[in-house]
């Protein structure tokens, strides 16, 4: 009995009640954007979460120890998905799916949870000694580049940036010395340059869209410059609940994925807009205080990587669609339509739980 109130007491409700709103939030809003049906987005919204409800379960009482042991074979599994999407994936101009059974699987997406669970199994078994060395951050960088590449080249640049970001997060935390971080953003600025020529033409168009948006309203510029217009005239409290003009009279593209926190805006105003940020915050403060209290440094660094991955999905839909970035198609976490993101997301909070019971867990504990 003392074993289960244990369990009990170390599960982060605060973190799992503030998922379940964002949930019910997403479901709301999709049932909104099918202008009040439950068919065809929100319904399956429900089924997801229910099915991400159950992967939380299974990863809360798996045995610490099988994570940090199946990490590097879950990169490999990431590895092999990506380098199948080249010969059988499906898409419009990039291949980014793989149909299975009528499901569009993503791989970029636990592509980015794989890098990282294998950079922090890889650094949490490095020494001090060692995390000093630059040749200890060689193989790190081939963790985190081998999938970026192979995304990168699908064409998903957001994406790949994306996973980079998270995996040079994890390193970051690991306590890379300040040399070679400086270095990397010498390194990274003079390449700029090489990295626009290579940018294909509709991704220069993207950006070109988001320094002078109002210069093609019609075109390129139609995505932002009606989100804009769904964001302004939702004012401080909104429309009403299923009154936004621009959403239900189908001005506002893809309301259902990236867009839907514009669609929320216009509907319940900026205030419905800062309580799914405050939400967000907490469960990102929730992510990090595990992250702090966890004894073992697998652990710690895994949560640390999970809170980027979930701060970058909602950062770079939030910044892409009040115009402050480039579209890029990011979906907002737990609320957008979108089944291989959402089910991400659900593994990383997973992961998270499982660390949260286990901090008291040190590093010997995992070998």
């Amino acid at each position: 009995m003392i074993g289960v109130l244990q369990f009990i007491f170390r599960l982060p409700w605060m973190l799992l009640l503030a998922t379940l709103a964002l949930v019910f939030v997403g479901a709301s809003a999709l049932y909104s954007a099918s202008q009040g049906s439950w068919a065809p987005w929100a319904e399956q919204h429900l089924v997801r979460a229910a099915m991400g409800g159950i992967i939380v379960s299974m990863m809360t009482v798996l045995p610490a120890r099988w994570i940090f042991k199946w990490s590097y074979l879950g990169l490999l599994g990431a590895l092999c998905f990506l380098l199948i999407l080249q010969f059988i994936g499906v898409g419009t101009g990039a291949t980014r799916w793989i149909a299975i059974a009528g499901f569009n699987f993503q791989p970029s997406e636990p592509a980015k949870l794989a890098v990282i669970l294998a950079l922090a199994r890889y650094l949490s078994e490095q020494t001090p000694e060692q995390l000093q060395e630059f040749v200890t951050y060689i193989p790190a960088m081939a963790l985190a580049g081998v999938p970026f590449a192979l995304v990168l080249i699908q064409p998903d640049l957001g994406t790949s940036l994306m996973l980079l970001a998270g995996g040079l997060t994890v390193i970051f935390a690991a306590g890379v010395p300040r040399r070679f971080i400086f270095g990397a953003i010498v390194t990274g600025l003079a390449s700029l340059p090489i990295l626009w020529a290579q940018l294909y033409d509709y991704q220069k168009a993207r950006v070109m869209t988001f320094l002078n948006p109002d210069a093609d309203q019609l075109g390129a510029g139609y995505q932002i410059a009606q989100s804009k217009i769904a964001l302004g005239s939702g004012g401080l409290f909104g429309k009403g609940y299923l009154m936004g003009s621009q959403s239900q009279l189908n001005y506002l593209p893809e309301k259902q994925t990236d867009f839907v926190f514009t669609m929320i805006g216009e509907e319940f105003g900026f205030i419905g807009n800062v309580t799914i940020l405050i939400i967000y915050f907490i469960i990102l403060t929730s992510i990090i205080l595990i992250a702090l209290r966890c004894e073992n440094r697998f652990a710690r660094l895994s949560c640390i990587g999970v809170s980027m991955m979930i701060f970058l999905y909602m950062f770079v839909n939030v910044a892409m669609v009040t115009g402050l970035m480039p579209v890029v198609g990011a979906p907002l976490p737990l609320i957008s339509y979108g089944g291989t993101a959402m089910l991400t997301v659900f593994t990383g909070i997973g992961i998270v739980v499982n660390a949260s019971i286990n901090s008291h867990l040190e590093d010997s504990d995992y070998l």
